[in-house]
């Protein structure tokens, strides 16, 4: 008995010890977009953060499962991350291609798989500057990832209330943009 009313005793106080670092708290909604406004505790600013989320098909799921797409800064460097619940691949074998909208679309994108294998990062400047400044104006963005271990993999991210996302992740840092990545000049986009 004493055990029990120690495990509840446990559980009760696990509850108010959650690390106020992660939490959803103070997000708010731009159309499809989650927008964090949480103050990061080490720098005292807001997290660079906005994220949708859709549902992805795998050639190896047997359903659609949850993905999200976040727009963010990591050690002061933009990058664009797709996270899946399922594996979709390793670094060496995937293959990322996306199309905004009815526009032409982007075949052999320079993107790396994270070890896990659930997550790829679009952070190579000439193909993050394009892929981001495609977003404003744009419904949707489809993004297929082909692997020979991980199949292929669908998702169609809403892009609705994007321009409020793009602020929020890379107002602070500087992103690259498509003149200095190689492409013709066009306006920044935030």
């Amino acid at each position: 008995m004493r055990f029990l009313a120690f495990v509840v005793l446990c559980g009760m106080l696990g509850g108010c010890a959650r690390d106020p670092y992660v939490t959803a708290d103070d997000e708010t909604m731009s159309g499809n977009w989650y927008i964090a406004h949480q103050i990061d505790r080490v720098t005292s600013a807001e997290l660079p953060s906005a994220v949708t989320f859709a549902l992805a098909s795998n050639t190896y799921a047997d359903f659609p499962r949850a993905s999200q797409m976040q727009l963010t800064c990591v050690d002061r460097k933009p990058l664009v991350r797709f996270a899946f619940d399922f594996k979709i691949g390793t670094d060496r074998d995937s293959v990322l291609g996306y199309r905004f909208d009815d526009r032409p679309g982007h075949e052999n994108v320079e993107a790396r798989v994270l070890r896990g294998q659930k997550i790829l990062i679009l952070e190579a400047d000439a193909d993050l500057a394009r892929f981001i400044s495609e977003i404003p104006g744009s419904n949707k963005v489809y993004i297929r990832i082909r692997s020979m271990t991980g199949g292929r993999t669908a998702v169609e991210y809403d892009l609705d209330g994007s321009a409020a996302a793009i602020r929020a992740a890379y107002t602070k840092y500087p992103m690259p943009t498509l003149s200095s990545a190689g492409w013709k000049s066009q306006p920044r986009i935030y």
